[in-house]
């Protein structure tokens, strides 16, 4: 099935892709302040920057301008990195200030996230942390005298725990105590530690053994728990995932797992489910539409028509729109070809 995305989330993506007036995919140029978080080859990957108006001799009333990102990932991934940079922008924050945007205001902005996205959020606020420690640098900002504790998070140094996703053990018991989390399937939806091949889980010094350092071992075991949150979203306690991931594969929603064998009348069902209900609705805002020409072998031929026939936007709109709708809400290995 698909992700239960908000309105707001999906009107945020698709205005992004589309490049609209006052959204911010791009990088500023010298920026002021720069930060990434992710990696490419995990599926999720953002670039931050910003720049400032500087104060003439106070760099803490440096008031931030402009806040540009380049995300490689999930609707949701480019939605929070919207939302990131509007609340930025339009309270007119300083870097110092913009620290105090938390992951869960990114959601409360998106209107709410599927739980196994939240690590979408948790990328644009950590990556927006090692901008400011970057601005710091520049500017000459004791960060730790005004009692800031900021990590390089991909450089934290320790033991890696998750080696699918380069996850060491002081990262990973810092966003366990950050975000309450308290189970396996937690921690794989806030920073999807454990998403991958999850040898990690139970091995000695995997996940349950940090698990239960942080917090104590739990004698009644897991299976029994009642249901908990992720930053007030609902969540299965399991001893698995709940969506299996192949190692070395890039994951961005419930895609068909590697274990699920989608008949072709399931495959073609589901295509059109999306079609009809998401992306037909999204083009038809600028006079276009869509056909399904064939699906064959994982590929979906498509013809787009209307407005969006001969468009200048049509290969971002047929990679960025349509291809990762599908991919996101049906198969992960679906690939769009217009013809």
């Amino acid at each position: 099935m698909g992700w239960d995305y908000s309105e707001k989330t999906k009107q945020l993506f698709m205005d992004a892709i589309e490049k609209k007036p006052g959204t911010h995919i791009g990088e500023i140029e010298n920026p002021d302040g720069l930060g990434e978080h992710g990696s490419i080859a995990c599926g999720d990957a953002l670039r931050f920057t910003f720049r400032v108006e500087r104060h003439p001799s106070d760099p803490l009333q440096d008031i931030i301008t402009e806040a540009r990102y380049l995300t490689f990932g999930c609707t949701s991934a480019i939605a929070a990195s919207e939302a990131l940079c509007a609340m930025i922008e339009s309270r007119k924050l300083s870097p110092v200030e913009a620290l105090k945007i938390t992951n869960q205001d990114i959601v409360d902005y998106l209107d709410g996230l599927p739980a196994q996205k939240i690590h979408c959020s948790v990328m644009g606020a950590e990556a927006l942390e090692a901008a400011v420690f970057n601005w710091a640098q520049k500017r000459g900002v004791n960060l730790n005298a005004l009692g800031i504790d900021i990590h390089e998070h991909e450089q934290e140094e320790g033991r890696v725990v998750c080696k699918c996703f380069t996850i060491t053990e002081p990262y990973l018991k810092r966003k366990i105590k950050e975000l309450n989390l308290r189970t396996i399937p937690e921690i794989t939806g806030a920073i999807k530690a454990g998403g991958a091949c999850m040898s990690c889980h139970h091995a000695p010094g995997g996940l349950q053994d940090v698990l239960d350092e942080v917090w104590g071992k739990d004698p009644i075991g897991k299976k029994n728990m009642a249901p908990a949150t992720i930053s007030g979203l609902p969540v299965l306690h399991s001893i698995e995932p709940q969506v299996p991931v192949v190692a070395g594969t890039t994951q961005s929603g419930p895609a068909a797992s590697p274990g699920e064998q989608l008949s072709p009348f399931q495959l073609v069902k589901r295509v059109e489910q999306v079609m009809d209900g998401y992306i037909r609705p999204m083009i038809a805002r600028d006079g276009g539409d869509i056909d399904i020409i064939d699906i064959k072998d994982n590929i979906v031929y498509v013809e787009l028509t209307g407005a969006c026939a001969g468009c200048a936007g049509a290969g971002q709109t047929i990679k960025f729109l349509i291809e990762r709708a599908l991919k996101d809400q049906v198969d992960e290995r679906l690939r769009v070809v217009q013809v």
